[in-house]
């Protein structure tokens, strides 16, 4: 059971009153019942001793004793009773001459005893004649120098009793007064005394909860004045610190969020504690990671060996691993141990995601390969008839001359178109490239580019048509690099066209965009090198290709080209499964 402050000061104040009333009450019933009891001795005794000199005087009248008894009995208010020197009673105020005999022999009561050994006897105990206590007090009788007996006074102590009971009321009235009037003042004090402290446990627990603005009244001048400055700077500093550690958790989770390497912390028993957003996306994980083991996040046998490595080693590693999630990723991993004066507390390990990296490596590694078979074969076929040449083939045949002159002449201008199509590729790829924008008319572009294929078309009985010829559409782009694209998409077509056939342009409102295609009968295209039309040097017909004159490079200028106007490309199979279609989207004036 809770019980305020308040309460507890109250009944602190009662207690003191009660444990001081307490000890008054009983110092003061002790002490004056000691007081009126030693009064009351010297009295009766002093009584004695006036019976003592009356006896005394009166010596040798053994006759008159037991009279002489009562009538100091009447005279003292006391019970008298006389005693010779062997004990035996002689006479008593309140026993008849003729029942004295019955009465015990006194030699061995103590007041007795006390007044044959040292002139007075006094003692209090209960009397078994009388049925209560008594006062006794004793002195001797003498005569001539020698004891003839013994006077004993004796006062009951019933009123002794009466006057403890005035007193216990007394008391006990004044103590219930003093009772009331302390709860009174204990509970107008303690409310005095409790309201700062409510106050203060009030502004103590907002700060518990976090509000460190609120402060406490310091114009108390005692203790709880000062507990109040204290615990103002104390909420000064600790919002202060709060403002820097939230300052610091919040940069801290700004940094870890900006990373783009993924970051895992663990403790020494191999449990996540922290990571980051880029280490959820790395590993495809979004809920659940931290406080389980990294076996759940990942079951890789690198990724956990590397960890058991540094855990148990306690030295940092670097090394590359390939994951799964379920893609294909490379990953390139720094593991560090977190070490203090306790030993291992965990690991810390981040996470570089390589594999676009990887994939431009090889992209590199193959345009290399890819130009340099490019390159290889034309610059062998002239180096070779050039070599015929200088061997006099001019002079020994002009006509076989003349054919490898035009062979030589060929594979240059093959030279010249790839060199220029790497060129086109390298411009555009540069971050300083631009295009030279303007509005610019669909169907004009068209019809100029049809035009200026037509005598490639007739040459194989091509037929170019231009369907839904796009009156009234405009975009904004660059006019030449638009010519560039419709040029190659139409001489591809003209290419892969077997002859005496038709390839048709067509250009259609497509929501936001125009979209045009350039649509041939030709052999169409395998399913499987659909996706990868637009990548560079790739050939459905490799041999065809190269036969034709064709770079490998026009389809992925085509698709630069576009995707640097906002657009799309793609290329599909014709419906009735007799040639392909290519179509590119550009955005509306």
């Amino acid at each position: 059971m809770r019980i305020s402050f308040r309460y507890k000061l109250m009944l602190s104040y009662l207690l003191i009153l009660l444990v001081m009333g307490g000890s008054v009450f009983f110092y003061l019933n002790r002490t004056l019942e000691s007081s009126i009891i030693a009064t009351l001795k010297d009295n009766l005794l002093s009584q004695t001793r006036l019976a003592s000199l009356m006896l005394s005087r009166d010596a040798g009248k053994q006759s008159d004793i037991p009279a002489l008894a009562v009538s100091l009995g009447k005279a003292v208010t006391a019970r008298v009773t006389i005693l010779a020197t062997d004990g035996t009673v002689t006479g008593d105020s309140e026993v008849r001459a003729d029942q004295l005999h019955e009465l015990e022999n006194h030699i061995n009561r103590p007041e007795v005893q006390g007044a044959l050994q040292s002139g007075y006897g006094t003692s209090v105990r209960y009397s078994a004649t009388l049925r209560h206590d008594m006062l006794y007090a004793a002195v001797p009788v003498t005569h001539e120098g020698r004891i003839d007996g013994v006077v004993r006074l004796a006062l009951p102590l019933s009123s002794l009793v009466s006057v403890r009971s005035g007193l216990h009321r007394t008391l006990g009235t004044a103590l219930l007064f003093s009772f009331i009037l302390t709860l009174i003042f204990s509970y107008i004090l303690s409310r005095l005394t409790s309201r700062p402290l409510q106050q203060i446990a009030s502004i103590a627990s907002e700060m518990g909860k976090g509000n460190f603005n609120r402060r406490l009244p310091t114009g108390w001048h005692d203790e709880l004045g000062d507990l109040a400055v204290i615990m103002n700077e104390m909420a000064e500093k600790l919002d202060d610190q709060l403002s820097r550690l939230t300052s610091e958790r919040n940069r801290l989770d700004a940094i870890l969020s900006g990373m783009g390497e993924g970051l895992m912390v663990t403790d020494k028993s191999g449990t996540i504690t922290l990571v980051n957003p880029a280490f959820c996306r790395l590993f495809k994980v979004y809920e659940g990671i931290i406080d389980n083991p990294i076996s759940n996040i990942s079951r890789h046998p690198a990724l956990l060996e590397s960890h058991d490595q540094v855990s148990r080693e306690k030295y940092e590693l670097i090394n590359e691993m390939t994951i799964q999630t379920p893609e294909e990723k490379f990953l390139f991993t720094h593991w560090v141990p977190l070490l203090d004066e306790n030993g291992m507390q965990g690991v810390v390990a981040v996470f570089h995601d390589v594999t676009d990296l990887k994939r431009l490596e090889n992209i590199r590694r193959d345009f290399v390969a890819n130009v340099s078979h490019e390159l290889r074969t034309p610059v062998s076929v002239i180096k070779g008839y050039s070599e015929a040449l200088l061997d006099g083939l001019i002079k020994e045949s002009p006509d076989k001359a003349a054919e490898f002159v035009q062979i030589i002449l060929n594979h240059s201008e093959r030279l010249a178109a790839l060199v220029n199509d790497l060129l086109s590729l390298s411009e555009m790829e540069s971050p300083d490239f631009s295009f030279d924008m303007q509005s610019i008319s669909i169907e004009g572009t068209v019809n100029k580019v049809c035009s200026l294929m037509k005598n490639r078309a007739d040459s194989k009985g091509i037929r170019i048509s231009v369907a839904e010829p796009g009156k009234g559409f405009t975009v904004v782009a660059d006019q030449g690099r638009i010519e560039q694209v419709l040029v190659n998409l139409l001489d591809n077509a003209i290419k892969y066209s077997p002859g005496k056939c038709s390839i048709s342009v067509t250009t259609e409102d497509d929501d936001e965009f125009i979209r045009v295609s350039v649509k041939d009968t030709g052999s169409g295209i395998p399913p499987a090198s659909i996706p990868r039309l637009f990548e560079r040097f790739y050939r459905v017909d490799a041999g065809r290709s190269r036969n034709e004159g064709g770079t490998g490079l026009g389809l992925a200028i085509v698709k630069h080209i576009i995707q640097l106007h906002g657009g799309t490309v793609w290329a599909e199979n014709n419906r009735d499964g007799v040639g392909a279609t290519f179509s590119f989207t550009l955005k509306k004036d």
